[in-house]
């Protein structure tokens, strides 16, 4: 196939098609200002413009209500429940959660990843790492677990 792209016969059928087509698409253009745009104002911003707001995962809400329940309720070792309330991380995990959800599932990996860090990788279960530990120890585990969600917005 040979095209050619030159040629002395060729006339355009309109010559004014696309500026006619803009017009149609847009009747009513906005005129260019006057001024360059280096020395134009900067566009004021509202005061109410807010950020766009950052949801909080399903797995941070999981970890987050955890550690209030045990910042309400206390915390305790040996024992899922408590008799006067408390509960161990597990426990707690399974009353912030509701149910043995994907939420209740990946914050517990994420906080028995985040207790190996800290502790060691020996431990193999939440509970027998919340059993041999304090209480300003596991605290530090489930905040760095938060944050980590948090930054992950998992």
């Amino acid at each position: 196939m040979n095209t050619h792209t030159q040629t002395t016969d060729f006339t355009p059928v309109y010559q004014d098609l696309y500026e006619k087509a803009f017009q149609l698409l847009d009747p009513d253009p906005i005129p260019e200002p006057a001024a360059p745009a280096a020395l134009a104002a900067p566009a004021p911003v509202p005061l109410t413009a807010t950020l766009p707001l950052r949801l909080t995962g399903p797995v941070e809400k999981v970890l987050t209500d955890a550690l209030a329940f045990l910042d309400t309720h206390g915390w305790a070792r040996y024992s899922l429940v408590h008799p006067e309330g408390a509960r161990c991380s597990i426990g707690a995990l399974r009353a912030a959660a509701g149910s043995r959800n994907a939420a209740y599932r990946d914050a517990g990996n994420l906080l028995l990843d985040e207790a190996r860090r800290q502790h060691g990788k020996k431990w193999q279960t939440i509970p027998s790492w919340n059993d041999c530990h304090s209480g300003a120890q596991v605290r530090s585990v489930w905040e760095a677990a938060i944050r980590r969600a948090h930054h992950l917005n998992i």
